[in-house]
């Protein structure tokens, strides 16, 4: 008799591996990703930064409270540091100069070293930024690099040796429920589950909609980034990350080039995301813009899916139509950001039927990422 799970988690992006990772060892489970390798999509393919600057509110409190756990990772879960010190430069052109102001007072909320800084402060971080372009400025200590993949990994490989099963190649074409267990067709045969977590990601509801449950108005979003040469003979290792005042773009270095993107944001089918060359075209022209760089050739270009709720909060809870299947998506582009809190927070409500006391005192409802809200269907 094939072994039925208590959990299938669908996605193996992660917020299906931080949640492998905190409920795995509690109870039998399952991930099922559908591409060949996992984090092949929207965590594959992040600028992979944790910053509380151009955050909601509720995403900055989970990115504060995931911070000691990425300083302080458990012990075998990475043997590199998963934060990388990068600081944020945030500048403005004459016409935008003005909102420097309330964005500095903002960024004092949650980041009390930052500094107002003259221009020609500005241009001594970065020597390559134009100088009739920047008109006011400030610095942001508080902002990181981070190891995407470290972080990924260390989440399944803690997950694996709580006894978790992770299987990749593993679309799910048809879900059918007999008797209190799911039926989950793949490729490589049927799985069968007494609950289900939608960490689908792009797919989330297209999943939902494959287990007949309604959609829930998840819509992916694609978000272009190019790399071009940086400056020659200069050591950029160190620069901080520039962003616009109001995040028209962003460029940081990325292994000794240039990362640029227009920080679109163009609604999206679910696939397998290209950049679209006018976006593209919007990322060179902003560095040509706001700096003395050539762009003479473009090194590298991709795209990815950043998937929001019509509120634009992340969707974390069971379904008011099915008690046993469970959401964990919409995390809009701060997903791996705050994956410890998230994961914690989604881990509570699944074994306990509550979110950690710790994060409800933070300020966050118990009610407040419940797929309830946007349901279309009577309670």
């Amino acid at each position: 008799m094939s072994q039925i799970f208590d959990v299938a988690v669908i996605g193996g992006g992660i917020a299906g591996a931080s949640f492998a990772y905190r409920v795995a060892g509690q109870r039998s489970l399952i991930l099922l990703e559908r591409e060949n390798h996992v984090g092949y999509h929207s965590t594959g393919r992040s600028a992979a930064e944790f910053s509380s600057q151009f955050q909601s509110p509720w995403v900055g409190t989970l990115a504060e409270n995931s911070y000691d756990f990425l300083v302080n990772p458990p012990t075998g879960f990475t043997d590199i540091d998963l934060l990388i010190p990068r600081g944020n430069l945030i500048i403005a052109a004459s016409a935008r100069a003005p909102l420097i102001e309330s964005a500095f007072r903002h960024a004092l909320s949650t980041s009390p070293e930052s500094r107002m800084l003259h221009p020609d402060d500005a241009l001594a971080m970065v020597p390559f930024l134009k100088a009739d372009y920047v008109a006011a400025a400030f610095y942001d200590p508080l902002s990181w690099d981070m190891e995407v993949d470290s972080l990924l990994q260390g989440y399944l490989r803690l997950a694996r040796q709580a006894g978790a099963q992770v299987q990749v190649a593993s679309p799910v074409t048809s879900v059918h429920r007999e008797h209190g267990v799911y039926r989950l067709q793949t490729p490589g045969g049927e799985i069968l589950c007494r609950k289900i977590v939608n960490a689908a990601g792009a797919w989330a509801d297209d999943f939902a909609a494959l287990a007949g449950l309604e959609r829930l108005g998840i819509v992916p979003y694609r978000r272009t980034a190019i790399t071009v040469d940086g400056p020659e003979g200069m050591d950029i290792s160190a620069m901080p990350g520039v962003n616009e005042v109001e995040e028209a773009f962003y460029f940081k270095p990325e292994s000794g080039r240039i990362m640029v993107s227009p920080a679109d944001a163009t609604p999206s089918e679910a696939c397998d995301a290209q950049p679209d060359e006018l976006d593209v075209a919007y990322a060179a022209h902003f560095l040509s813009e706001s700096t003395t760089l050539p762009v003479n050739r473009i090194t590298h270009k991709w795209a990815g899916l950043r998937s929001f709720a019509p509120d634009k909060r992340q969707v974390v809870g069971f379904s008011p139509q099915d008690a046993d299947f469970f959401w964990l998506a919409g995390q809009g582009g701060s997903g791996i950001l705050t994956s410890p809190a998230l994961s914690a927070w989604a881990a509570g409500l699944f074994l306990e039927g509550a979110p950690p006391a710790d994060l409800c005192k933070a300020g966050i409802r118990p009610d407040f990422f419940s797929p309830a809200r946007l349901s279309t269907l009577k309670q």
